[in-house]
């Protein structure tokens, strides 16, 4: 009989640091889409002579990042050089921090969608450059540096997961926690967040480790899920064969879905590192921690659970207005702004609002149309000022020219007609084009008065306030 087996997984995720420049010299830190080798500098091209200057703005973003984990922020790291050689990495050695990083320890709770929450533990935060990229185009092995020396934060857990979904949402919600802070774009298909997944598998119930394996170049968080479930079935069969799990290096091909050998796995002792002499040591005040820690906002799971209770949201809109900082802030903007329930306001941008964004291709903070903008629309809605269908067209009406929707409303004519005169005469003429279907209304079919509100509504060019029209139509058609 097979035995019951659990796999232990353990990630390692290089952030990229939302920085105007790179970590060791003013080359832009963002060469996405730039052309191969063109955002490169002697110092980051690794040339003989040349001397690194460390990044503050790196730093700072780096020490953020471990005080949002719950790390223990080192007030002295230091820079230490990783040898080893790979044709994307000019100098022959990656510039890292190994001896003393920037963060230790640490944490993350995870809300799984089960209600389970695993705390994932962390091992340490260290800095570090990037290395360039290789490219097989035309059978050469081409070299784009770009990329060298572009800051990162590599962060690595314990071996506290224990499933690809897990892991999966390890990497969501850490995501979600960078851009929260704004220490990265976190945009995986860009390679600002990249992971490698450290693999085994155990009896249940054990508690040691057993030999692992590194799954690396998985560049979606549905990559993750599938290679670590993969790797796992792969060790249960190998033990279970008989065999042994060797350490080695996989590469997880996502076209083919499938994982291949890539070397055998390097040790610590393979690096030789030292500390870099050409850097010197990071050093933090303790009054530049306190601040840091001080800065840290409200996390994306603690404003979940108040949107939920504050403004009495269902989980399913609360999460999706906390998927990201600025439109949780525009929401409570917005609330502040409108008299009505929060739960309107939750309804309207979830329906309305995304739908704009999505359309335009815009995130909020890029929005011309205001918090207060969309409180006014809905406001006015509430007052039957305008309909609903009204509503929903100036949202775009504000988003284009950035005017007040008072202002395009009575600029256009938008407002609702509520002149009991124009009103009861338009009923009459519908009544009095429809004599059939008002007989039938009469003989019992009432399901036809959404006919004649229908009408009348269409006569007055949908401006007319349904509720006055609905009151008239009753009244004459009970005549």
């Amino acid at each position: 009989m097979m035995k019951d087996y659990e796999v232990v997984i353990g990630l390692e995720t290089h952030i990229q640091l939302k920085t105007q420049s790179k970590i060791f010299c003013a080359c832009k830190a963002d060469s996405w889409g730039d052309e191969p080798n063109t955002n490169i500098c002697p110092v980051c091209s690794g040339l003989p002579g040349v001397l690194p200057v460390t990044n503050a703005e790196a730093v700072q973003k780096g020490a953020l990042l471990a005080a949002a984990m719950h790390a223990e922020i080192n007030p002295v790291s230091v820079f230490d050089r990783k040898n080893y050689f790979y044709p994307d990495l000019p100098k022959g050695y990656q510039i890292t921090q190994f001896f003393k990083p920037i963060g230790k320890g640490g944490y993350m709770d995870l809300e799984m969608p089960d209600g389970s929450r695993p705390r994932v533990r962390i091992h340490h935060l260290h800095l570090e450059e990037d290395a360039g990229k290789t490219k097989l185009e035309h059978g050469m092995r081409l070299v784009d540096f770009n990329r060298c020396g572009v800051p990162l934060v590599e962060m690595v857990t314990e071996p506290d997961l224990r499933s690809g979904e897990e892991a999966a949402q390890y990497l969501l919600q850490l995501r979600q926690l960078l851009r929260w802070l704004g220490v990265s774009d976190a945009d995986m298909e860009k390679g600002h967040l990249r992971c490698d997944a450290n693999v085994s598998i155990r009896e249940r119930g054990q508690t040691i480790l057993n030999t692992k394996t590194e799954i690396k170049n998985v560049n979606s968080i549905e990559a993750v899920r599938l290679g670590i479930a993969e790797e796992a079935q792969r060790q249960i069969a190998v033990v279970e064969g008989g065999g042994k799990v060797e350490s080695w290096t996989l590469d997880w091909d996502a076209e083919r879905g499938v994982l291949t050998k890539m070397r055998s796995k390097e040790t610590e002792a393979d690096y030789r590192y030292f500390r870099d002499p050409d850097l010197p040591a990071v050093e933090l005040r303790e009054e530049e921690i306190a601040r840091i820690k001080q800065s840290l906002p409200e996390y994306p799971l603690a404003r979940k659970a108040r949107f939920e209770q504050e403004y009495q949201l269902s989980a399913y809109d609360a999460e999706i207005l906390t998927s990201e900082r600025a439109l949780s802030d525009y929401y409570e903007k917005a609330v502040a702004a409108y008299e009505g329930e929060p739960k309107t306001v939750a309804n309207w941008m979830m329906n309305e609002l995304l739908r704009l964004m999505n359309d335009a291709g815009k995130r909020v903070t890029e929005l011309k149309l205001q918090p207060e903008m969309l409180a006014e629309i809905i406001s006015l809605v509430d007052e039957s000022k305008i309909n609903a269908a009204t509503g929903k067209t100036l949202l775009g009406k504000v988003e284009e020219s950035g005017l007040a929707p008072t202002e395009i409303v009575a600029r256009e004519g938008l407002g609702l007609v509520n002149d009991a005169g124009a009103l009861q005469a338009a009923v009459e003429a519908v009544l009095a084009a429809n004599l059939k279907e008002v007989g039938e209304f009469k003989a019992g079919k009432e399901a036809l008065l959404g006919f004649f509100l229908g009408q009348v509504l269409r006569q007055m060019g949908g401006k007319a306030d349904p509720k006055s029209v609905r009151e008239i139509l009753l009244s004459a058609l009970k005549e």
